[in-house]
């Protein structure tokens, strides 16, 4: 097989996206024939096919599909030594690459994030928002250097550590019938509309299955994305909805809401630490990992 050159693996990177030939040369900017050409010789170069041709358009077959996989790991990673190798220039002396699911991002990364960066002024931390299966998904494939994620999301295969806990609250307008009760069991309200994130998110199955083990399943009236819109939605009385508290708690007063604690044992969440191999980790990520674990450099 001859090298792979990246014009080609980013060529081949637009027909996955663009899902046609024509379609990926005119977002590249080049001629037909001539990406035309580049595949034909990928393909006879790896000696099997990459694409199925189809009258409207290409499909992927499955060796195309892990070298799409493969494709846009070299070029993300090409990227970024592009990025980091630039910023030393400019003082800087190293970066750190950190993926995070919302949670850890609203309630303790600022704080942290903040006195890292106070103590080691020349690190630059690159930090990305994402649902804690595919922070995990991210570190498995060395997309990120730490990842920060939702304890009960499975990281089979990594080094994880504990790092903070969090409690879920039920949140409902101060009007509603139980906005005055101290606390309360998922079970007394899974019969009740819920606002809530989308099906892939972590918190999403976590309370899918906390409903499911008393054979119940959650009416999910409304998903969106985010905290806010969980809690701006519930102020307009379209369900109830179950947060971290950390998260919500900025939001009560101005929209009218109140949080109940819940009792269920599985509304305290263990966030976790994740890395590939703490041992191989750059020297500025194995030192983002000590801070937030609070003690001496692993």
């Amino acid at each position: 097989m001859k090298r792979l050159d990246f014009v080609t693996l980013r060529l081949f990177v637009a027909i996955a996206d663009t899902g046609a030939l024509t379609a990926a040369a005119e977002r590249e900017h080049m001629a037909l024939a001539a990406v035309s050409k580049r595949i034909s010789d990928l393909e006879a170069s790896l000696d099997t096919p990459l694409l199925y041709r189809r009258a409207r358009g290409v499909a992927l077959t499955p060796a195309g599909d892990a070298l799409l996989h493969h494709a846009r790991t070299l070029l993300d990673g090409a990227h970024r030594l592009s990025a980091d190798l630039s910023e030393y220039s400019r003082g800087v002396r190293g970066h750190v690459r950190l993926h995070a699911n919302t949670s850890a991002i609203i309630e303790f990364l600022p704080a942290e994030l903040a006195a890292f960066a106070t103590a080691h002024p020349e690190i630059k931390i690159d930090l990305e928002e994402r649902i804690s299966s595919e922070v995990v998904a991210a570190v498995r494939d060395g997309l990120t250097d730490i990842g920060l994620y939702a304890g009960h999301v499975d990281a089979a295969g990594l080094t994880t550590f504990a790092w903070r806990r969090d409690r879920l609250v039920l949140v409902v307008p101060i009007d509603h019938r139980l906005a005055s009760r101290q606390r309360i069991p998922l079970v007394e309200v899974v019969d009740e509309d819920f606002v809530g994130l989308q099906q892939d998110t972590s918190l999403h199955r976590l309370i899918a299955a906390a409903a499911e083990s008393v054979d119940r399943s959650l009416r999910m009236r409304i998903q969106v994305r985010s905290f806010e819109g969980i809690c701006r939605m519930i102020a307009h009385n379209l369900g109830i909805g179950v947060l971290p508290e950390a998260a919500v708690t900025g939001h009560l007063a101005p929209l009218g809401l109140a949080r109940i604690p819940l009792t269920d044992d599985w509304a305290w969440r263990e966030l976790r630490i994740a890395v590939r191999d703490i041992d191989a980790l750059p020297v500025p990520a194995r030192e983002m990992v000590a801070h937030l674990r609070g003690h001496v450099p692993v």
